[in-house]
């Protein structure tokens, strides 16, 4: 059977950087349009031109992108002016771009308050505005906003609104949930109302997340006829984001209920990196990645409790939907103490430990868990911590450096300018082949003075560290008083996009911090197959 085609058209360069916190810079938006059309959506919707400098600038060129369309976003002409005296327009119409996407009231409220116009002088520029950007030659799409807000309060204009696109030659019309309040079977019915005027093939839906239903409304609509799935990256919009395409383009993949239906121009191997591409994003953002996010968080198919890993080790259908490798994620058997042996098992597996099932170290190594994790440590959010403990417990971590002492200072003054600042200075004494290093490190708090003086001088190891970056640091008081004991928990990374977790625990913060930082450093050092140190001690 011959499969329909969806159209993804995204929008995190435009709505999404409505985002609080979010501002692209130039090179921010050029990098995500490569990891866009990298992965195979049909438009990127570039910003606004003449909106502000930095969209300006990216429409003055248009892009090199292999495959996805570069969309202009604007406003269709004012009110009261014609299409050929309206300088938005003209903006639009010069912006170097494959289409234009038109924002256009659809609501008669809206119309009346926002615009100050008729509903008459609303639809004349939705028709003057189709028809100037078709005779440039421009595909047309035109985002009928508060459309389905609008249809319940009058069905008729909202219907109005939309077929003015589509008999102007529009080739896209697509209906806004723009407050992000519509529910699913509402969408699911009111797109089907719509198709009676305007064919599916050019209808589309831009769902936002209100309700935390975006991605179900954009498949209600699917289901309805609308052909045309607008979304972002990660979910990313302003208040409580858009439709997340993250999510949306797995499930038209992976569910038979869509992937027998149509087809897209995701290929199964740009799904496969589909996780890498939704942590790059992240990191453009320098924001931490949601672990529970669908499909690609690092708790997506993460299994804790022991009955379900020894399930799991029999038959990963047992307890995950889709096989993780289809998105580029991978199984995760948490080690806890709520762990059992198929959990200890399986990840001593994954880290490359053999062992017997019935060596008596592995329920020596899952005691020590399970006491560990009652002193506060947390060892199914630290997998490097984990890794080293059970190297240590069953096989071996090579010897490379020791940690003879460290000191930390905490001084307000103020700076030369006058104004009153808080440093922190460490020292850290470190062995490496029997020659003990000092470092003095300073740091805008303790642990970031620790990081810049244990690394500032380990010997032969240092060039190994020359791409190591603490990318996230967490702290929690395990029993509430200000003599508690602290956890801390240390996400790292490096330049091959490599991140792993290690944990530290003590009644002080700055000790706690050191261990976990430690054991990222060893973790490093580890993985990069450094050499061991030649002399353990000053015996």
């Amino acid at each position: 059977m011959t499969r329909e085609r969806l159209y993804l058209f995204d929008t995190t360069l435009r709505d999404g950087q409505q985002t609080p916190g979010v501002d692209y810079s130039i090179e921010d938006k050029r990098a995500i349009m490569g990891l866009l059309d990298d992965l195979g959506v049909d438009y990127i919707e570039g910003g606004y031109p003449g909106a502000n400098p930095t969209d300006t600038a990216l429409f003055s060129k248009r892009p090199s992108l292999r495959k996805a369309r570069f969309t202009a976003f604007g406003m269709t002409k004012r009110a009261g002016r014609s299409a050929a005296n309206d300088p938005g327009l003209a903006t639009l119409l010069e912006a170097e771009a494959d289409a234009i996407c038109f924002v256009a009231k659809s609501w008669d409220f809206h119309v009346r308050v926002a615009l100050g116009a008729t509903n008459e002088d609303n639809l004349d520029s939705i028709r003057q505005s189709v028809a100037a950007a078709r005779a440039r030659g421009r595909e047309v799409l035109v985002d009928c906003e508060h459309f389905f807000d609008g249809y319940k309060g009058n069905a008729d204009y909202a219907l109005a609104c939309a077929k003015a696109a589509y008999e102007a030659g529009a080739r896209w019309v697509v209906l806004c949930d723009t407050n992000g309040g519509t529910l699913p079977n509402e969408v699911e019915r009111i797109v089907g109302e719509v198709t009676r005027l305007i064919p599916g093939d050019h209808l589309g839906i831009h769902a936002h997340d209100d309700t935390g239903q975006a991605a179900a409304n954009s498949l209600a609509a699917v289901r309805a006829g609308a052909r045309q799935i607008q979304g972002t990256l990660n979910g990313i919009g302003e208040r409580c984001g858009n439709a997340n395409l993250v999510t949306l383009i797995p499930t038209l993949l992976l569910k038979d209920d869509y992937a027998s239906r149509f087809e897209t121009g995701i290929t199964a191997e740009a799904l496969s990196r589909l996780t890498s591409i939704s942590r790059t994003f992240d990191e453009l953002l320098n924001r931490a990645p949601d672990r529970q996010a669908p499909y690609v968080g690092e708790a997506a198919f993460a299994t804790k409790a022991g009955i379900h890993a020894s399930a799991i080790l029999k038959d990963p259908q047992t307890y995950e939907h889709v096989p993780p490798e289809a998105v580029g994620n991978r199984r995760r058997v948490l080690v806890s103490d709520q762990a059992g042996r198929s959990n200890l098992l399986a990840e001593l597996a994954r880290i490359g430990l053999s062992v017997e099932r019935d060596d008596p170290r592995v329920d020596r190594l899952l005691e020590e868990v399970k006491i560990r994790e009652a002193e506060g440590y947390a060892y199914d959010g630290a997998d490097a911590s984990f890794e080293l403990l059970a190297r240590r417990m069953l096989d071996s971590v090579p010897h490379f450096f020791e940690v003879e002492s460290f000191r930390v200072m905490v001084e307000r003054r103020h700076n030369a300018l006058g104004k009153l600042v808080t440093m922190s200075e460490a020292t850290v004494k470190v062995r490496v082949d029997g020659e003990v290093l000092m470092s003095v490190g300073e740091g805008n708090g303790p642990v970031n003075a620790l990081d810049v003086a244990l690394r500032k001088d380990l010997g032969k190891y240092s060039p190994y560290l020359a791409d190591l970056e603490l990318v996230d640091f967490k702290v929690r008081v395990l029993n509430g008083t200000t003599a508690a004991t602290t956890r801390v928990l240390i996400e790292s990374g490096d330049s091959t996009g490599a991140r792993w977790f290690t944990v530290g625990v003590s009644p002080n913060i700055v000790d706690a911090s050191f261990q976990a930082l430690s054991d990222s450093i060893t973790f490093k050092l580890l993985r990069d197959n450094a050499p061991e140190s030649r002399v353990r001690s000053a015996a």
